[in-house]
C-alpha cells in the first residue's frame, strides 16, 4: 500500500502564489495517475489537477486552467504550483493515486484508493 504525504499549505493573501508537493512512498501502482483534490470548509471535495505518468499527460479542473499547473518531480511526487488564489480557495488539499485502467475517470475522487491526510490552504482577502 502507498503512503502519500502532502506539504506547502499556509495562510495567504488574495492574489498570492503557493506551491503544494506530494510524495508516495511504499508500494505504488503500475500505471499510476495522481491527483490533487481540495475540499473547502463545509463543502464537497472536488477535482483539481492530475498527472497521468504514461503519455506525461496533465488535467485540470476548467477553474484552474491558466492558473494552476501540476508537474511531477521523479516517478512518485508531485507539485501543484496556484497562482492568483481566491478566497473561496481556502480548503483542505488532498493527493491522492489511482491505478489507471480503461474507463479510469480522472475528475471523480471514487476512482482513487490511495490518499493522503491533506494539507490546509487559507486565503485570506
Amino acid at each position: 500500500q502507498a503512503q502519500l504525504v502532502e506539504s506547502g499549505g499556509g495562510s495567504l493573501q488574495t492574489g498570492d502564489s503557493l506551491r503544494l508537493s506530494c510524495a508516495a512512498s511504499g508500494r505504488t501502482f503500475t500505471n499510476p495517475i495522481m491527483s490533487w483534490f481540495r475540499q473547502p470548509p463545509q463543502k464537497k471535495r472536488e477535482f483539481v489537477a492530475a498527472f497521468k505518468w504514461s503519455g506525461s499527460r496533465s488535467y485540470y479542473a476548467d477553474s484552474m486552467k491558466g492558473r494552476f499547473t501540476i508537474s511531477h518531480n521523479g516517478a512518485k511526487a508531485i507539485n501543484l504550483q496556484m497562482n492568483s488564489l481566491k478566497p473561496e480557495e481556502t480548503a483542505l488539499y488532498y493527493c491522492a493515486m489511482a491505478e489507471v485502467e480503461a474507463g479510469t475517470k480522472t475528475e471523480d475522487y471514487l476512482e482513487y484508493t490511495c490518499w493522503g491526510q491533506g494539507t490546509k490552504v487559507t486565503v485570506s482577502s
